[in-house]
């Protein structure tokens, strides 16, 4: 049985950077986590029918029509659709944003063919080669022998439980090991950028030493971040399932999914974090196991 179903049915968490397509919340709307299973979806009119959860402190279960701004979704999202979503409420209305859908199997649809080329669960990480922070090329093969988790960033991203949340995430473990003898020649974190015309090696270790912060010492020992030309990305997001593209409203961003996988110390993908429901303690762990 093959475990990395992902690649069947996507967490499609492709909202990424992309801006509401015409106006923003307010400072004083409100946000809620919304959980649902889609009954309808009417594209011309840009609104599902979910029939949601309860939203805890606001609303019963219930079924009923959302709108939803982003045009990227109408290509994914279907009936059946397990989603989870942002629900916004304002003074001049209530709609979805940073959607991620779990696209349902039709029942007794047969399974599709497996994509071998895909990071599955077990499957051995190929020998990809990007340029760090420090201008030095590096390969996947130099992490071979410690446990390694690898994410994805752009370092413009503007939204806090995106990039920001996942550099965060890895600057925060890496400063837990950094002072950890025992644990900081034993783990590695890796951050690798789809933006490589602005990521340079010089950008990427200016936005590393902000999240490790001002008063720490420049030691990219444990966390390192990398970019390499657009063809040396795209094959290493390709394979870990990583989906990013140039936001066509402004160049300066891009609409990308969320991935970040922990990897043996033989080199073998063994867990893959889809979304940004993670801690750092709970990416630990998952490196810890490797090791023991």
């Amino acid at each position: 049985m093959r475990y990395f179903l992902p690649i069947l049915f996507s967490i499609l968490l492709f909202t990424g950077c992309q801006k509401t397509e015409t106006k923003t919340a307010s400072a004083d709307a409100k946000h809620y986590t919304l959980k649902g299973k889609v009954v309808a979806v009417d594209r011309a009119k840009k609104k599902a029918t979910v029939a949601h959860e309860e939203i805890p402190g606001y609303m019963e279960a219930m079924t009923m029509d959302f709108p939803i701004k982003d045009d990227w979704v109408w290509d994914d999202l279907t009936r059946d659709s397990e989603i989870r979503a942002d629900l916004v409420v304002d003074k001049d209305g209530y709609w979805l944003e940073k959607i991620g859908i779990v696209a349902a199997p039709k029942p007794n649809q047969s399974a599709l063919p497996i994509n071998e080329n895909f990071a599955q669960i077990g499957k051995e990480v190929p020998d990809f080669t990007l340029i760090n922070q420090d201008g030095k090329r590096i390969s996947t093969k130099d992490f071979r022998g410690r446990a390694t988790a690898i994410t994805f960033i752009y370092s413009r991203c503007p939204l806090p439980e995106y990039c920001i949340l996942m550099s965060k995430n890895f600057s925060d473990l890496a400063n837990e090991l950094n002072g950890n003898a025992e644990l900081k020649d034993k783990i590695r974190l890796l951050s690798i950028s789809f933006d490589p015309q602005t990521d340079t090696p010089a950008k990427l270790k200016e936005y590393g030493q902000g999240y490790l912060g001002k008063n720490a010492k420049p030691d990219f020992t444990v966390w390192q971040l990398a970019s390499g030309t657009d063809k040396e990305v795209r094959a290493v997001a390709d394979f870990f399932g990583l989906r990013y593209e140039v936001d066509e409203k402004d160049k300066t961003q891009f609409n990308h999914s969320l991935r970040t996988i922990v990897i043996t110390p033989e080199g073998k993908v063994r867990k893959v974090f889809s979304g940004n429901d993670w801690t750092p303690n709970d990416l630990l762990r998952e490196l810890q196991a490797t090791i023991k």
